[in-house]
């Protein structure tokens, strides 16, 4: 159960751009140590604050990167409507591809996938932040789709985001193997062709 957060000492306690340091501070050392040998005093070191600026936005360890990583995994990922749903298609996987190459991502993500097996708190708030922002992607990409006629009413959107998601996670995070040339281009024939089928 989550612990409420301390309250600041004054209006001024908060400052946007400390924040913004301790939370870069935290990708970074996750990407370089991991969750297991972070530490609240690595953090500030290289963040170039005190452990009581940390202290006084959260708690523990536990609280600090969970809400830091539920942020960043429940962006959402900008997709406008390119007129076609292979052109949907092409710019998501494009930006899906390129974030989990990132060489902070690729260090992140397997570890807090680990972690996640052993803690049901980091479990619970990455499925939950990931579960909501790939809903939101499947319904607008499905529903463009089927509005255009391309997709058939009925579509599912969950099932469309994890034909669409789970062969990238698996290529670039667990086997961590270069995508080939044409690789995306032959996921959205297949991927398509799939949806059209299953209906």
């Amino acid at each position: 159960m989550a612990t409420a957060k301390r309250a600041p000492a004054g209006a001024a306690v908060l400052r946007v751009d400390i924040t913004k340091a301790i939370r870069d501070a935290v990708m970074a050392e996750l990407a370089e140590v991991g969750y297991g040998r972070l530490s609240i005093e690595a953090v500030a070191r290289r963040a170039g604050v005190g452990k009581t600026a940390i202290y006084r936005r959260w708690n523990n360890k536990l609280e600090m990167v969970l809400e830091i990583v539920s942020d960043v995994a429940g962006r959402s990922v900008p997709l406008p409507d390119t007129g076609s749903f292979a052109g949907d298609l092409q710019l998501l996987l494009m930006i899906v591809s390129r974030a989990l190459q990132h060489r902070i991502a690729s260090q992140i993500i397997p570890d807090l996938m680990a972690e996640a097996s052993r803690n049901p708190q980091i479990a619970e708030t990455l499925q939950k932040a990931l579960r909501t922002h790939q809903q939101a992607v499947g319904e607008q990409l499905i529903g463009q789709a089927v509005s255009r006629g391309e997709l058939p009413p009925g579509t599912d959107p969950d099932l469309a985001v994890d034909l669409l998601l789970g062969p990238l996670y698996w290529r670039l995070a667990v086997a961590r193997t270069p995508l080939p040339g044409g690789y995306l281009d032959k996921m959205i024939v297949v991927v398509t062709a799939a949806l059209k089928a299953a209906n």
